[in-house]
């Protein structure tokens, strides 16, 4: 079912040239005399364009205050202005592929072949894609129709607007749906194809993105709250797409490994395969290096649907584990409960479990549990080999965008439409339904409830940095200081741990007891480390080398 990467192994080769002695050709692109004949010439270019979809990073939510390794310098606001960035680059990169797609589909005469048109339809998905990528980070960007060569004109382009750039990422998804297919059309060879839900998903997160930014920045949401809500209907009223429930009450947490794969939740994924193209993620979860903060802990809702401030059901903070009892389920599906006893990746039995060992991080006391397969090495010989995809899509966004989109429209939304949506996603861990009369009884906020259920059900797949800034809190969140456990008054701060005979509670030491707030929780970061200019980092800075290159292209503000 991942035979997609075989097929790119192919195109590398094609890319890559032959023998400088035999080849008449020019060697940093396919050959047009020999190439782009058949469809299947087609898909073999638009194979390479799948590799673009790991420049979404499930660990980028340490850039914001829910998830830590160590000091991150776009959480904290350190980072400066560089002299070039992939960030900026990459994403160019698969831009002019796609384009070459367009103008081979142009010059061969084939832009009405049937089979030829899904590929440019996946190219023009693929476009948008990385436009999105540039878009996200630094605005309006210059926007590149050809494929440039080191004279071409449009090299030297001024920066569109952020109109002109999201109108043009809109426009390639819309014209993408009119030749993808559906998913349930796939042949088995093509599964994680790009399809038209991928396109319509795409095309609402890009909408509500633009859409509250408009709203939170001054601009007024442009009708893109519209555009959100039309393309997330589009794609829950196609019931191509659901939640995985394959695993029962722990399906949450099996989404995100292994048995997650080619579910019906999966709208588009980075697909990996053992011994193919692998990946070490569950090693580095074991190893601490992306690990949840206080935060994100205090997000989730007690099984009454009440935060923890309102909830008779929180025990809080004296124990280990009083934090972890009567709370959403995806509390414990997201983190470890400590002292539980969990396969890891490099413990094929289940083991006692601490945030000192096995796992190797006690910065915040907090241990990850998404992510965490139970299978040793991947089931291989090597820690780097983990075959499971990364949701790059899921249906659970979709439908979380198409609540908040209709909350952020109009100021209300009706019961019948959080059933459509918030509701399902509930009701698959079990929770209470968010209804109108409970959050007004209760003295709620529906909009920080709506919120709050997408930071908890995405939390740690990277969306928290764009949610934040879209919403223009940022300046308010990330100067905080980043806290974890509660050490002193609690048992963390007074009771050993054996293992193997021998204490392992790090957190008796002076060393983190007197790294704690005026409550006891330990500082993983504190505030005068940490910074947000409002004026300044709302964008990211556009590298030094491009600006000079092009004297057209406008530095982002403050920088």
């Amino acid at each position: 079912m991942k035979k997609l990467y075989n097929y790119i192994i192919l195109v590398v080769l094609l890319i890559s040239g032959c023998d400088k002695d035999l080849d008449l050709y020019p060697l940093d692109s396919i050959s047009d005399a020999t190439f782009w004949e058949t469809a299947d010439d087609f898909k073999l270019a638009s194979n390479n364009l799948y590799y673009s979809l790991s420049q979404q990073k499930i660990e980028a939510d340490v850039e914001s205050e829910i998830a830590y390794f160590t000091d991150n310098s776009i959480s904290n606001g350190t980072y400066v202005v560089s002299d070039t960035d992939d960030k900026w680059n990459t994403p160019y990169t698969y831009i002019r592929q796609c384009n070459k797609i367009f103008a081979e589909a142009e010059n061969s005469g084939k832009l009405e072949d049937a089979d030829v048109k899904r590929f440019v339809a996946e190219a023009k998905f693929f476009r948008a894609w990385n436009y999105w990528m540039l878009f996200r980070l630094y605005g309006g960007v210059p926007l590149i129709k050809d494929v440039p060569d080191i004279d071409s004109e449009g090299l030297y382009d001024a920066r569109a607007t952020r109109k002109e750039t999201v109108d043009f990422m809109l426009q390639d998804l819309t014209d993408a749906t009119l030749d993808l297919p559906l998913k349930s059309s796939l042949a088995s060879a093509d599964v994680g194809r790009i399809t038209k839900g991928a396109a319509l998903s795409l095309k609402a997160r890009i909408a509500l993105f633009e859409g509250t930014w408009g709203k939170y920045h001054g601009a007024g949401d442009g009708g893109y709250l519209d555009v959100a809500i039309a393309s997330a209907s589009e794609v829950i009223d196609s019931n191509e797409f659901s939640l995985f429930t394959g695993k029962g009450a722990e399906s949450y947490r099996y989404l995100f490994i292994e048995e997650g794969d080619d579910s019906p939740e999966s709208i588009l994924d980075s697909r990996y395969e053992v011994n193919v193209r692998g990946q070490n993620f569950s090693d580095r979860i074991l190893g601490g290096e992306y690990i949840p903060t206080k935060k994100l802990a205090d997000e989730y809702l007690c099984t009454d649907g009440l935060p923890i401030d309102k909830s008779d059901d929180f025990n809080g903070y004296d124990t280990r584990t009083s934090e972890y009892e009567n709370r959403d389920p995806r509390m414990e599906m997201t983190f470890v409960r400590p002292g539980s006893s969990v396969v890891w990746s490099l413990f094929p039995e289940p083991i006692e479990s601490w945030p000192f060992f096995p796992s190797r991080n006690g910065n915040t006391g907090y241990m990850t549990n998404k992510y965490r397969s139970e299978n040793e090495f991947g089931n291989t010989t090597q820690q780097n080999q983990f075959g499971w995809d990364t949701h790059v899509i899921r249906y659970a966004e979709v439908l979380l965008i198409y609540a908040e989109a209709l909350y952020e429209k109009n100021g209300s939304i009706s019961d019948i439409d959080l059933d459509k949506s918030i509701n399902v996603i509930r009701d698959r861990v079990g929770m209470l339904p968010l209804k109108n009369t409970f959050v007004s009884s209760n003295g709620l906020d529906m909009k920080e409830e709506i919120r709050r259920e997408r930071t908890v059900e995405l939390a740690l797949e990277g969306y928290r940095y764009d949610d934040l800034r879209r919403w223009k809190i940022a300046e308010e969140v990330l100067p905080q200081t980043v806290l974890g456990i509660k050490i002193v008054g609690s048992q963390w701060g007074t009771d050993p741990i054996i293992i193997n005979d021998d204490n392992k509670n790090i957190y008796l030491k002076e060393d983190y007891q007197s790294r704690t707030d005026a409550n006891g929780f330990l500082i993983v970061e504190p505030s005068e480390r940490r910074y947000f200019d409002e004026g300044k980092h709302y964008l990211r800075p556009l590298p030094t080398r491009e600006i000079n290159i092009n004297p057209k292209l406008e530095q982002n503000p403050g920088w």
